[in-house]
């Protein structure tokens, strides 16, 4: 495989992923800002629950979902859940991030490879960045609720 950057249909893929992901589950897209670059030698996690997914196969890096608290509950709320505690906020945020990357898969192919996800600390954590990859975030807003998705991805070869 050749070495290439993500291109902005790669960037899409996730973008998409987000809103139909908050409108399959609440039947509300959620608005997709614009993505940008992240300039920072390390991505920063800037909410309180980020799941981590690390990918590898044809890319490697990782997707990572920063979400508040409030946005996380009310989407426990959406799935019917009753319980509202931290390790249910940590559940929800990575299976977003491992719902969001299954898209990454279905795209990049079937030999991207996908960590199970682990949550990082909240606010002010970093996200281990790609030797030369770029960093792209992807604004979003859901139900009053700010959240992003960080894209941090190299070409594998």
């Amino acid at each position: 495989m050749t070495r290439r950057d993500l291109r902005a249909a790669d960037i899409r893929v996730f973008s998409e992923a987000v809103r139909e992901f908050f409108a399959t589950l609440t039947s509300e897209r959620a608005e997709v800002r614009s993505a940008y670059v992240l300039e920072s030698e390390e991505a920063v996690l800037w909410n309180d629950f980020n799941g981590l997914i690390e990918v590898d196969g044809g890319f490697s890096g990782c997707i990572a979902f920063s979400a508040p608290r409030g946005l996380l509950t009310h989407v426990l709320l959406r799935m019917g859940d009753q319980e509202f505690s931290e390790a249910s906020h940590c559940d929800v945020v990575g299976e977003i991030a491992n719902i969001l990357s299954g898209s990454a898969r279905r795209h990049f192919g079937e030999g991207l490879r996908i960590s199970p996800p682990t949550t990082l600390p909240g606010r002010g954590g970093f996200l281990p960045k790609p030797v030369a990859g770029t960093s792209y975030a992807i604004p979003l807003r859901w139900n009053g609720y700010e959240a992003d998705l960080v894209v941090s991805l190299e070409s594998a070869s």
